[in-house]
């Protein structure tokens, strides 16, 4: 007989052993979930949030361990890891008002609602990378511990890890579906292995009888890196292949249009459906520019949006005085804005604005830049405000004289290796001119000449869609694009020459009303979505930052008139029709200077191509793969175990049948012995009895009778048409839908016998 010492013995060996699996298993539990937080880092600046989300999912995963250590029940360990998140996240940001710091109050739940609010309204209107203040790191913290609750409870406690793996996916995905940007390799590839490794523990803590015919060792293990690595490669390479989903104009949280100042222009632009952003009134000649932002800091692939200090905004208090020297002449405008559709925390302004009255409280000047930016508040349709500008107008000889030299080494720094091709381009073009005006009247007339085209399609078609250092160099190469290009392409060059420069985003000047001036009303100008627009500009000591326009076809290009000729005295640029981009650039359109359409410059182009189908139709195909492939799985897994019973082994034909079973929802239980189970299937369920019969016989054989497993061996091909024929009574006891679910989305690719959902099955009844 065996001890009381021996059975106690063995009895801990086997709790320290599940212990070691669980722990695995919550440790790859929180390995997933801190990877499916990774592409969060390229929407929101890394900070205090990395580290509360890291530590709140950590103390979650750890009171669910410790709960099942002590054997505790699945709703007592959901309830200690709510508790334990409850309480973290109160002591972050609820403190102040909560009961011995980790107990919230009445109180401090009213401030929640306030907090997720403001949390959207900065993700609404924010430009990425969002720097997190408390209310976003709080709706980031929370929603890290409450992931790790569902994970916990999906992937431990009703183990079913392929279920939390499409939890975890979804939500990676949310900061690339809020921000476009390139596929992140790096993101995919911790959550898959993140994802293989969780998979791997959870089928390390499952019990596994002895088998009747040996496998090759790892052979687990090799099929799930096979199938991981083919995921990768495919997801790696189909991605930048897919069509991107052109969204509404005005779609969004807002009910309107918003402004991406991160130079993300081409899904705005490529909209198919242009809506009024704004309209005005003003005393200037023509419609002005308006400026949102101003991007300074070129970062190698990105140019980040300036973040200098603001001052509250009101009727006595407008911007600082205007950096031109007292000899160059000014023109002084009035603008009256009235917002139709934009939700953005920027308020469209002329440059440079001098004053701004009728904008409601929480409106700052952002002096240096000499924009309005929002402190917790966004504009709104239906709210109008009034813009004081004064703009500098030098004479081409005082121009000329002026040296574009800054006094911020930020707005000449080059971060990074500049590419040849930018360099000898900027030298060859500017060369032989005499002053810095020269030179970059001569990149501007270099850009709108005959050897550049303006192109919506070409930099998203040949992977260069962005406005950094190397987009500029595939532009230049291309020589196709649009306002992004055309700007970053003209600022970089500046400052390969020395010169200070910067990009605004803004729109365009807007389109004329004239049926209103027919009526007898004063003139308007309509502004839409499809205007949104990006330019340079470069500062000239005395004068201060002078716009120009490199893009082709588009604006007004920028000039000065000599003192004889009036310059210094009236409005220097011409008074010519404003082009303006639109989703799809028609031919009458989008001309260039000599008059010819854009699209005629390509090399056998027709001005009637209908739109590029290969794209749709490679996603619709992906689609349709993705519908099909957990069919294809379960047909794939039930072949290898067809295969596995005809050479011998009666516990893979006794695992298909398990599979079958729960694909059309019958309870599979772990605690219910294989005659009992199969004489259940019999009796409930359509399965033939005498084959039903066989299959326990042979599978209790192997289990637990000396040679069980050379005699299941001597009979596999026996075994192997019992399972077919009890798999195939089960199909037919069903309706013709049930099947034909269970073949196309079967359960038992997530739900594993014995879990929650497998022993709740739903009753299959016979017919």
């Amino acid at each position: 007989m065996v001890s009381t010492e021996t059975r106690a013995a063995r009895r801990q060996q086997r709790r320290e052993r599940r212990a070691g699996a669980q722990l695995s298993l919550t440790l790859g539990s929180w390995a997933a979930v801190l990877a499916a937080l990774v592409p969060l880092l390229g929407v929101i600046a890394p900070g205090a949030w990395t580290a509360g989300a890291a530590g709140v999912s950590a103390a979650v995963f750890a009171a669910g361990f410790v709960g099942r250590w002590y054997r505790l029940s699945a709703v007592t360990v959901a309830l200690i890891e709510a508790a334990v998140w409850v309480g973290l996240v109160t002591a972050m940001f609820l403190s102040a008002t909560a009961i011995v710091f980790v107990i919230p109050t009445l109180r401090a739940l009213r401030l929640v609602p306030d907090l997720v609010q403001q949390a959207l309204t900065e993700i609404e209107t924010g430009i990425a990378p969002l720097q997190a203040d408390a209310a976003l790191s709080f709706c980031i913290v929370a929603g890290a511990g409450l992931v790790a609750i569902v994970v916990d409870h999906v992937a431990i406690t009703a183990r079913m890890p392929l279920a939390a793996a499409v939890a975890l996916v979804a939500v990676s995905l949310i900061p690339s579906l809020a921000v476009s940007g390139p596929f992140d390799v790096l993101g995919f590839v911790l959550l898959a292995a993140a994802i293989l490794f969780l998979l791997r523990a959870e089928t390390r803590t499952r019990y596994r009888p002895p088998r009747a015919a040996p496998t090759a060792p790892g052979s687990t293990s090799a099929i799930a890196v096979s199938i991981g690595l083919v995921a990768m490669l495919v997801a790696v390479a189909a991605t930048p292949l897919l069509p991107e989903p052109a969204p509404r104009a005005g779609a969004g949280l807002g009910g309107g249009t918003t402004i991406n100042a991160s130079l993300d222009l081409g899904r705005d632009l490529r909209r198919p459906d242009p809506v009024t952003v704004l309209t005005l009134h003003t005393t200037a000649p023509s419609a002005p520019y308006l400026r949102v932002a101003t991007l300074s800091q070129l970062d190698g692939a990105v140019w980040k949006p300036d973040a200098f200090g603001s001052t509250a905004l009101s009727a006595d208090r407008g911007f600082g005085p205007l950096q031109a020297g007292t000899d160059i002449a000014s023109r002084k405008v009035t603008t009256r804005i009235r917002i139709d559709a934009l939700t953005a925390r920027y308020l469209p302004v002329p440059y440079p604005a001098v004053s701004v009255t009728g904008a409601p409280s929480g409106w700052e000047a952002m002096d240096a830049n000499r924009t309005v930016v929002a402190k917790g508040v966004t504009s709104s349709s239906g709210q109008e405000y009034t813009v004081v500008s004064q703009e500098p107008e030098p004479t081409l000889e005082q121009i000329e004289a002026a040296v574009a030299r800054g006094t911020d080494p930020r707005d000449t720094a080059l971060s990074g290796e500049v590419p040849a091709v930018i360099r000898e381009d900027a030298a060859r073009i500017t060369a032989g001119t005499e002053t810095d005006y020269d030179a970059l009247i001569a990149l501007q007339s270099w850009f709108r000449g005959p050897e550049f085209e303006y192109s919506l399609t070409a930099p998203a078609q040949n992977g260069f869609d962005g406005s950094g250092i190397s987009s500029v160099a595939a532009f230049l190469q291309q020589k196709q694009g649009y306002c992004i290009h055309f700007a970053s392409a003209f600022a970089i060059m500046a400052r390969v020459l020395g010169m200070p420069s910067r990009i605004v985003v803004g729109y365009l000047p807007g389109s004329a009303d004239t049926a209103a001036v027919a009526d007898g009303k004063p003139l308007e100008y309509t502004v839409s979505s499809a205007q949104l627009h990006a330019w340079p500009e470069v500062f000239f000591s005395g004068i201060g930052w002078v716009q120009f326009e490199p893009t082709k076809s588009l604006g007004d290009a920028t000039s000065f008139l000599p003192e004889a000729a009036g310059g210094g005295s009236q409005a220097d640029r011409p008074q010519t029709p404003s082009a303006s981009p639109t989703a799809k650039p028609s031919p009458s359109s989008v001309r260039d200077p000599d008059g010819l359409r854009a699209d005629d410059a390509k090399t056998g182009s027709s001005a009637t191509a209908g739109p590029n189908l290969v794209p749709w139709a490679l996603g619709a195909a992906v689609v349709v793969v993705l519908l099909l492939l957990p069919g294809l799985i379960g047909a794939l897994r039930r072949r290898r175990r067809t295969a596995a019973a005809r050479a011998g082994d009666p516990l893979a034909a006794w695992a298909a049948v398990r599979d079958v079973a729960i694909d059309l929802g019958i309870p599979v239980p772990l605690t219910e012995s294989a005659r009992a189970f199969g004489t259940r299937l019999v009796r409930d369920h359509g399965a033939p009895d005498a084959q039903a019969a066989a299959l326990v016989t042979a599978v209790e054989s192997a289990a637990y009778a000396p040679g069980g497993a050379d005699a299941a061996a001597a009979h596999a091909r026996d075994i192997a048409e019992a399972a077919r024929a009890v798999c195939a009574g089960l199909y037919l006891a069903v309706s013709t839908g049930r099947r034909m679910r269970a073949l196309l989305f079967p359960r038992s690719l997530i739900v594993r016998p014995g879990s929650a959902y497998a022993r709740a099955g739903a009753s299959a009844p016979t017919r």
